[in-house]
């Protein structure tokens, strides 16, 4: 039975829960073992909260043994990537800086899961303050993609990625800035869904870029996404760019589906195989009866510049509060001593690259021709997307030009790594949902197909996705 209870779905332990088949601190155990075991190889947790969750799932058997109703998430495991706060636990968002940090309160996207009672099982490796996208430039390791250990499982929710493509946890939750939930699903051979931006609160989550950072879920399946995107969504009074999410019933059909093809993004560059096989799983969908149509979001080839002016100006103003004296490694003589020893210690070659860039763009003599002007090319981007889906119900893309790169492949050569982000970062510049979904093979090694929709369409693209899984 232990072997079975890797591959079910969060309804189905659900239902071995209150029909008192496993208990809740049984099925704890089954995963905390099994990321004892695994773990060793991927490297996929920073931190186990072994007690904490043994306690919160003893609460779950309590409240089972009283009859009560239960939410499908209470008694699930879940990792959290360690970005989000999670009130008395190490929180280090990748960085020596923030090592000995224990969060004082939990992350709202946390403390709505603790509200359903998922159990919260420990913290993932990421990209050093989620700039990366390999998970290669974590203070504490890399991780290791378990569907080949000789390559990355992607970035900067690597690590969230890898523990759910290994069966460590049914679900996790990821953040999402330039494509840091879906670009390691479609490397791991799993689900990840970026909200639209507003739809999740950002309160708790260490932030990068404000402006485009997102929290998400990530999971085995279409299904297992949406329950626990449900339960993290809303409003939240603590984030002021936060909004209430209302969930409409709608009656799905595939025949009645209009599918978008953006033609920037079938070009040269894409490895062939992944190209093939997005386009298959598109025809499957075509076959089903749904509309295709090509159409054009003609400023796409300026979308990778844009971000990485935007980003790095947000993460210098964000990361200015790591000085070495509320948060830091204080050592020093003078208070310069302590700023400059605290930042050129904690801080990664990543981390320091994007800070320098971020401040020069905001500088007096360069704001005008740089960061203003981004802002500028990002209003182009999202009215190329608010066109094209005024034609069509959704869009869909690749998620990255490859399968999963090789460990150390691109570590040398920065632009090649933020070219990963070619087709994903437009979306967090739009603040638009899009989901990640297995979509086949290429070269052996797993593929994503990326579903885009319209802002807070997230039901749609969701049963979009689910429609994929029956095919």
């Amino acid at each position: 039975m232990i072997s079975q209870i890797f591959t079910l779905s969060i309804s189905e332990l659900h239902e071995l829960l209150i029909k008192k088949e496993i208990s809740a601190q049984e099925l704890t155990r089954v995963f905390l073992d099994k990321i004892k075991s695994e773990d060793k190889k991927i490297h996929a947790f920073l931190t186990i909260s072994e007690d904490t969750a043994l306690l919160q799932a003893k609460t779950i058997d309590e409240r089972i043994k009283n009859n009560e109703k239960l939410d499908l998430l209470a008694g699930i495991p879940i990792a959290i990537k360690d970005n989000l706060l999670v009130k008395g636990i190490r929180c280090t968002a990748g960085s020596k800086i923030l090592e000995d940090y224990i969060a004082p309160y939990d992350a709202t996207a946390v403390k709505k899961l603790k509200e359903t009672g998922a159990v919260i099982i420990g913290k993932t490796n990421l990209d050093e303050f989620a700039m990366g996208a390999s998970t290669e430039n974590s203070a504490f390791g890399l991780t290791l993609n378990p569907r080949d250990l000789t390559r990355v499982p992607g970035g900067s929710s690597g690590g969230s990625a890898a523990a759910v493509a290994s069966q460590m946890v049914p679900a996790a939750l990821g953040s999402d800035t330039g494509g840091s939930i879906r670009q390691p699903a479609s490397f791991c051979g799993v689900v990840g869904l970026k909200p639209t931006y507003g739809a999740v609160s950002r309160y708790g989550l260490i932030a990068m870029a404000s402006s485009l950072d997102h929290v998400g879920p990530l999971a085995k399946t279409v299904s297992d996404c949406r329950l626990v995107f449900d339960a993290i969504k809303g409003k939240d009074e603590l984030d002021a760019t936060n909004v209430a999410v209302d969930s409409l019933p709608t009656t799905f059909q595939v025949k009645k589906l209009r599918i978008g093809i953006p033609r920037e993004y079938f070009i040269g560059g894409i490895d062939p195989e992944v190209k093939k096989t997005v386009e298959e799983a598109i025809s499957k969908y075509q076959a089903a009866g749904a509309t295709i149509e090509e159409v054009s979001l003609p400023h796409t080839k300026y979308a990778v510049p844009c971000y990485y002016i935007i980003v790095p100006s947000e993460v210098s103003a964000n990361l200015a509060r790591y000085d070495g004296i509320k948060y830091g490694l204080s050592q020093g003589d003078s208070y310069l001593d302590v700023y400059l020893n605290s930042r050129a210690r904690g801080l990664g070659k990543e981390v320091k690259r994007r800070i320098m860039l971020g401040t020069y763009c905001l500088s007096a003599g360069y704001y005008d021709a740089y960061y203003l002007r981004a802002q500028k090319v990002r209003t182009l981007i999202r009215q190329d997307f608010k066109k094209a889906l005024q034609k069509v119900d959704v869009l869909m893309t690749p998620v990255s030009p490859n399968t999963a790169f090789k460990i150390g492949e691109k570590t040398e050569d920065p632009l090649l790594m933020y070219l990963e982000d070619i087709f994903t970062c437009s979306l967090d510049l739009a603040g638009l949902p899009a989901l990640s979904v297995p979509c086949g093979q290429a070269n052996g090694l797993p593929v994503g197909l990326q579903i885009i929709g319209k802002a807070f369409d997230e039901d749609l693209i969701l049963s979009t996705g689910e429609a994929w899984e029956k095919m």
